[in-house]
Formats: structure tokens, C-alpha cells, sequence
């Protein structure tokens, strides 16, 4: 069987690099677009799903991070560092350890899913729990790497931003064709910026939807709860739309997905969706970008939905329960 093709060999010609950078890949991209025949006819539109949770670490993140670690160690980097809400910190320990450098990860205290954590310890991070907010770990990193004993690998770095706009590409060509709006879940709005690049380097447009929570410092969507998004004015400058969505808007989309489609997603990877369902496009082809895998969250599955039922070991009872 002929191996997947990284995908920095898939798209090299439309990325940041040349025949000395070594390509640091988990075998990352290639993601499933999904029909979603129940929910389209639901909300009167076309609906797809790029369901970016099937990457090697469980979220759209390995798309930027293999560009942003391949031209780290073309650089001479010895160490990137990251402030996470968890999933760019899994990626980043991930793709660190292929590459045989360190990663630092810089987490706030108490905010990141348990999911994440464990595989962010498991691939060997020096992670370090930030007594703050996801803006303070942030600000701290930056200044690390300012001082150029670390390579920054949070979506500032361009080249995370060139490798997610991977995803644009891969979805016309799976289309046909472009869809009339994207939705995705809004935290630091790096995605936004990169479907937007994506996008122009195409010569195509497409509504953009960006859906961010109510509170956002708050959120039980911890993956999206980020008080001060770092690329506003690229999301601005992209055009987006911002749809402001609740947690209860994200809980019920988030069943939705499960139960009508069969994708188990992460809370946040819901917003998208809670943004179409508060006003579907009638007749439009719409894609949501599904970010994460729900095992990135076992709490939020635990939390929110049904708990099993105790039966008796008898088949009647279990034929009764089964209703």
C-alpha cells in the first residue's frame, strides 16, 4: 500500500519551502469531507464537513504545525515554545518529538481539558501550568522568543498559517468547486486568517463565518476561550462575518453532530454549526470546519450527554430499557 503523501509534499509548490527543509511530517492532512445528508435537509441547505479531528494529534493544529517545525529545524532551532489552550500544544510536543527538538508549553492553570493534557505530557512536553489567563502564557512566549532561545509556534508564525490554509485546498478540490460560506469556530482567529489566504491564492471568495462565544473568557468551549483574539484585524481584513453564539447554542449543536451525523467532535469544533443553525443560508453549499476530536474532552461528553442506563442481565429488561 503506498503511503499518504505529507502534506508539505502535496502542496510544496504553494508553500514556504525548498529542497534543504526537512519535511517533519505525522502524515498530517487529507482530511474527510463528510456529506451531512440529515443535517442539510434539516436546515435547508448543502451542508459538508471537513472533518479536521482525523489529523494525527485530533485537530486541524498538525496542518500548521508541520510547516512551522519543518522551518524551525531548517533554521537551526533547538526548541519552539507555545501558549496553548491544548490543542496547538499537543501538536506542537507532537511534531517536536518527530523532530527530535524541545517543545516548552505554556498552559493556563486549570483551563485545559483533561484529554489534552494527558497527550501533551505523553509526548514528552515541558509543560509548564501559567498562574493566568491564556493572554498572560501567550504574552510570556512571545517574549521567550524574542529573545531567541525559543521558536514560537503559536499562529503568529506565518508559516502555521501557510500550512493551514492547506485545508481550503483540499476542500474545492474535493467540491468541485467553491461552497458559498465556510464556518468555523473562532478562538484566535489564525484559522479565519489562513481560509482567507487560502482563498485569495486561489483567486476565489467565499463567505467566511467565524463563530465565537458569548464569554468568551469563560466559555465551557475551552479550546475557543481566549479573551483578546490575536489576529482581529486579520479577521477583519478577511472580511468574516463574527457570529456571537452561546454555550448553550454550542452544547446543542455539538449533540447535533453526534447524534444526526455521527461525528464526535470537541465543544468548540460546534460552533460553527450553532452559528448556521442560528441562520441557515436556505439552498447555499456550506462547509463546516470540524477542528478537533471529542476525545480531546472526555469531560464535556461525561458532562453533557445522556449517562447510561442500569439494566438487569435479563433480555426482557434489556428489551424494555432498549425503547
Amino acid at each position: 500500500m503506498a503511503a499518504r503523501a505529507p502534506l508539505i509534499e502535496r502542496y510544496r509548490e504553494r508553500l514556504p519551502v525548498g529542497a534543504a527543509t526537512p519535511v517533519v511530517s505525522l502524515g498530517e492532512g487529507s482530511t474527510p469531507l463528510l456529506a451531512a445528508p440529515r443535517l442539510s435537509a434539516r436546515l435547508g441547505c448543502e451542508i459538508w464537513l471537513k472533518w479536521e479531528g482525523s489529523n494525527p494529534t485530533g485537530s486541524y493544529k498538525d496542518r500548521g504545525m508541520t510547516v512551522a517545525v519543518s522551518k524551525a529545524l531548517e533554521e537551526g532551532a533547538r526548541a519552539v515554545i507555545c501558549a496553548s489552550t491544548g490543542n496547538t500544544a499537543a501538536s506542537a510536543a507532537a511534531y517536536a518529538a518527530r523532530a527530535g527538538i524541545i517543545a516548552v508549553v505554556l498552559q493556563p492553570r486549570g483551563a485545559v481539558a483533561g484529554g489534552k493534557l494527558a497527550q501533551t505530557r505523553a509526548l514528552g512536553a515541558r509543560l509548564l501550568e501559567v498562574d493566568g489567563s491564556f493572554d498572560d502564557a501567550l504574552a510570556a512566549a512571545r517574549e521567550l522568543a524574542s529573545r531567541g532561545t525559543h521558536t514560537l509556534v503559536n499562529s503568529l508564525n506565518p508559516y502555521r498559517r501557510e500550512g493551514q490554509k492547506t485545508a481550503v485546498f483540499e476542500i474545492l478540490e474535493e467540491l468541485g468547486g467553491t461552497p458559498n460560506a465556510f464556518y468555523l469556530p473562532y478562538g484566535g482567529g489564525g484559522n479565519t486568517a489562513s481560509y482567507a489566504q487560502g482563498l485569495a491564492e486561489l483567486g476565489v471568495s467565499a463567505r467566511i463565518v467565524s463563530a465565537q462565544a458569548a464569554d468568551r473568557r469563560h466559555t465551557l468551549a475551552s479550546a475557543i476561550r481566549i479573551g483578546e483574539p490575536a489576529h482581529v484585524a486579520a479577521v477583519t481584513a478577511a472580511g468574516a462575518d463574527v457570529a456571537t453564539v452561546s454555550d448553550e447554542q454550542i452544547v446543542a449543536a455539538w449533540r447535533a453532530l453526534a447524534r444526526e451525523e455521527g461525528v464526535f467532535c470537541e465543544p468548540s469544533s460546534a460552533a460553527g454549526l450553532a452559528a448556521l443553525e442560528a441562520d441557515p443560508p436556505r439552498g447555499a453549499r456550506v462547509v463546516l470546519t470540524i477542528t478537533g476530536h471529542g476525545l480531546k474532552d472526555p469531560d464535556a461528553a461525561a458532562a453533557y450527554a445522556p449517562p447510561p442506563v442500569v439494566v438487569a442481565a435479563d433480555p426482557d429488561a434489556i428489551a424494555e430499557a432498549a425503547r
